[in-house]
């Protein structure tokens, strides 16, 4: 069953773009999937993927940054992290890597390129817990000069609702 962000958020999804339900795709762990048929190649369509929890403020983005790039280990041949940047403002900072992972599609090994963002969402109710969003990009290498302007309209659209 998917899953729910801690936080209410609201968001435009790109022309082209279309949300699917994230049980219906094998994504339960996702809130929210979208795909860009148009761009589908190679057995594969490009994604962007919503997940959410609730963490201590102390722990910094770049420690879960780490984790989901731990998380990505476990399940492909090769994963290599590529630049990160920090961004944002100090209550609601930001944190950006690039990935690189392969992974077995169609049983043939494939490199698969993410775009993770990390964005917090301080509780106001509770000032030492806060909602960190995770948005990813991920695509082929040869899809993502096509989707990346797509997805970086996305992450400038998402707004506390």
């Amino acid at each position: 069953m998917a899953t729910t962000i801690p936080v209410p958020i609201q968001f435009s999804l790109p022309e082209g773009w279309v949300s699917v339900n994230p049980d219906e795709i094998n994504t339960p762990e996702a809130a929210f999937v979208a795909l860009h048929p148009g761009s589908r190649g190679g057995g594969f369509t490009p994604n962007i993927t919503i997940t959410g929890e609730l963490r201590d403020a102390e722990v910094p983005l770049n420690q879960i940054a780490a984790e989901s790039v731990d998380r990505l280990r476990r399940g492909a041949h090769e994963v290599k992290l590529g630049r990160t940047t920090e961004g944002g403002t100090a209550e609601n900072p930001v944190y950006t890597q690039a990935v690189r992972v392969q992974v077995d599609l169609g049983g043939q090994p494939q490199y698969l390129v993410q775009y993770q963002v990390f964005m917090v969402f301080v509780d106001t109710a509770e000032p030492d817990r806060r909602a960190v969003l995770q948005v990813v990009l991920t695509s082929k290498l040869d899809q993502f000069p096509q989707v990346i302007d797509d997805f970086q309209a996305f992450i400038d659209s998402i707004r506390p609702e």
